[in-house]
């Protein structure tokens, strides 16, 4: 690249003076200016092309420059030193450490068919996709449906002895040490046993006794529960990380945070979500009618929006009406009481829920149990208490009602429907099916475990369900004809 001298136009306005340096050696009788340039250019152009180091401003200036200023007879003060330099006579001269972008071109858009998406809807897209994601291929979509037949007998696997002896064992262990830990504990170290003595005329916080399991066994594995989460249970969920320093007794938040895949949690069907169209109207519909009730339902607590939500539950479910509770297990707690009493018998399931359990105690029904998903020892068990009657008296009972669940959540089973409906038919008897965690989760239509075996929901007395699982909200309902 030529080489050109510092400062070529800065020191004189007409373009045809030339620098001291060249003027001083006229008049000296010296090499002319013209030959001068040119002999201290030439033996530079190697060094400048292999050259590293950044030129100037003053250097950035070409000879079609130069000439082209000489040709006007303008003053170089009055130019302005162009951003990114034009190609010279021989080589361009354009140095990246010094050209900047044209600003009267920056805000032209581009051209370009594909135009990328924004930082912001990037994360969204990301977000999006961690709680929802979509479906890959349509070989993937599945109709869950009773394909018709026989209904199978349940599988109930039952571990082998050595798993069982094993297990007792290790148990046996820890609660020995833990024991043996206590008693040098108490006599050594009372400042850690404290909340097991009476202070200052208080009784004790927690009793030696039943507070053995919770310091003692669960307390080692302490990590592994209550872990705090944060965002939506989508197809990943946020844990908040967590260190202890004093063998989990007491925890501290470290400020960093883990994505898992989320293999069991509520939200079934993602309606809670933390953007969309739920998200947006759950907020309007909070500044327009507040957090909660103002009173109970009985009293001024009913709105139109339970008016609304009951219509539309009984209409989805196939009843004629239905009435929504603020809890899931408050439905079934409250809802027993109301539909048996003293002289009623209830038939439930060996694995149905702690809630049912609870509101079957609170009826004051009679209760009997048989075994999980089996329609024989039902009918067998029907036929005895029907037969037998109450006790002591043996007077027919006034109502018959049969509890089952739709889906089991602990073991992954689902009632035989039909064949409990045969028996109906037989024996006649009422039937509570509690649809907690299979509607909106089964079936053709998400309408639940008679969706599912294709049954016309008017032979089911009493559907109950939640609005917790698929649905992403709370509560729970009863729909009956």
């Amino acid at each position: 690249m030529p080489r050109r001298p510092n400062n070529l136009f800065t020191t004189n306005s007409s373009p045809s003076s030339y620098p001291p340096s060249f003027s001083s050696a006229n008049e000296k009788g010296g090499i002319p200016s013209n030959q001068a340039h040119s002999s201290s250019v030439k033996p530079k152009r190697l060094s400048q092309l292999f050259s590293t180091s950044p030129k100037t401003r003053s250097d950035t200036h070409t000879a079609a420059q130069a000439a082209l200023i000489a040709a006007r007879g303008g003053s170089i003060s009055h130019l302005s030193t162009p951003h990114i330099s034009s190609p010279s006579l021989s080589l361009p001269t354009i140095s990246l450490s010094t050209a900047t972008a044209d600003s009267a071109n920056m805000d032209v858009p581009p051209t370009t068919l594909f135009q990328p998406a924004s930082p912001g809807e990037t994360r969204r897209l990301a977000r999006q996709h961690a709680q929802f994601g979509p479906l890959g291929h349509p070989s993937h979509r599945y109709t869950s449906k009773h394909q018709g037949g026989e209904f199978p007998e349940p599988i109930m696997d039952e571990p082998p002895y050595y798993y069982l002896l094993t297990t007792y064992i290790s148990y046996l262990i820890l609660i020995a040490f833990g024991h043996v830990r206590d008693f040098f504990g108490k006599r050594f170290r009372e400042e850690n046993y404290t909340h097991l003595k009476p202070k200052n005329g208080y009784g004790a916080l927690n009793s030696d006794f039943d507070n053995f399991y919770v310091r003692r066994l669960k307390l080692r594995i302490n990590d592994c529960f209550e872990r705090p989460v944060t965002g939506v249970p989508g197809r990943y969920i946020t844990l908040i990380d967590r260190t202890s320093d004093d063998h989990n007794r007491h925890f501290r938040l470290t400020g960093t945070y883990t994505d898992t895949l989320n293999m069991s949690s509520y939200n079934y069907l993602g309606f809670a979500q933390s953007e969309g169209p739920c998200a947006d109207a759950v907020e309007d519909i909070i500044k327009r009618y507040g957090i909660s009730s103002v009173s109970t339902r009985a009293d001024a607590g009913t709105q139109d929006l339970h008016i609304e939500v009951e219509a539309l539950v009984a209409n989805f479910v196939g009843k004629e009406a239905s009435m929504v509770f603020s809890m899931g297990f408050g439905t079934n707690a409250s809802v027993f009481s109301a539909l048996v009493s003293k002289g009623c018998l209830i038939i439930s399931d060996e694995l149905n829920h702690a809630s049912i359990r609870f509101g079957a105690r609170l009826s004051g029904a009679s209760i009997e149990i048989f075994k999980h998903n089996d329609v024989k020892a039902l009918e067998k068990k029907l036929r005895e208490v029907i037969s037998q009657g109450q006790p002591r008296t043996h007077r027919p009972w006034k109502k018959i009602l049969v509890v089952v669940e739709g889906l089991y959540s602990m073991e992954g089973t689902m009632c035989n429907l039909p064949g409990i409906l045969a028996l109906k038919k037989k024996y006649k008897f009422n039937i509570f099916v509690d649809e907690a965690h299979s509607i909106g989760a089964i079936g053709p239509r998400g309408r639940g475990v008679c969706d599912y075996f294709g049954v016309d929901t008017k032979d089911v007395d009493i559907l109950m369900g939640t609005l917790t699982k698929s649905f992403g909200a709370n509560g729970g309902y009863i729909a009956a004809d």
